[in-house]
């Protein structure tokens, strides 16, 4: 069984719902797991949108969350788990409004997508304080057993 990230509130390409956004309460969304590997040993998990600012003219990638820590036997985040909770031993990083905290998708122009990336991992990470994304991805370099994504959709109306 291969690691598969999933959510109650939208499918794999299809839009999120309002509420998980900053045109709704700004609450990180419900997610779940299956498949961990047997040799894990963490899990971390970014969002981030690479159509920033503009789909049609993409200039970075802006990271909306950054978690790293969570056991392996995890098997989700409820909704709202930026709000202190999460499974035990999870850390969060810091994102690009530079909060160590979920920052829903805030688009100024265009549909953008939303990418959530789970990533097992052979290595229990150290405590890394709030780490960047990039901080994040030197740290798992060459840790990575497997991966997972899930693509959410969202255009400000």
């Amino acid at each position: 069984m291969s690691l598969t990230l999933t959510s109650t509130a939208f499918r794999d390409g299809e839009d999120m719902p309002s509420v998980f956004t900053c045109d709704g309460t700004d609450v990180s969304p419900p997610l779940a797991w299956s498949g961990v590997p047997t040799g894990a040993k963490s899990l971390a998990l970014i969002i981030e949108d690479p159509d920033a600012p503009d789909p049609a003219a993409p200039q970075r990638i802006w990271v909306h969350w950054v978690l790293y820590g969570i056991p392996p036997d995890a098997i989700g985040i409820p909704q709202g788990a930026g709000h202190g909770n999460l499974p035990p031993g999870a850390r969060e990083g810091r994102n690009d409004w530079n909060k160590a905290a979920y920052g829903g998708p805030c688009p100024p122009i265009g549909r953008h997508r939303y990418f959530h990336k789970l990533y097992a991992l052979d290595i229990e990470l150290p405590d890394l304080g709030t780490p960047t994304k990039a901080q994040l991805e030197k740290a798992m370099q060459g840790h990575v057993i497997e991966q997972s994504e899930l693509i959410g959709l969202y255009q400000k109306s």
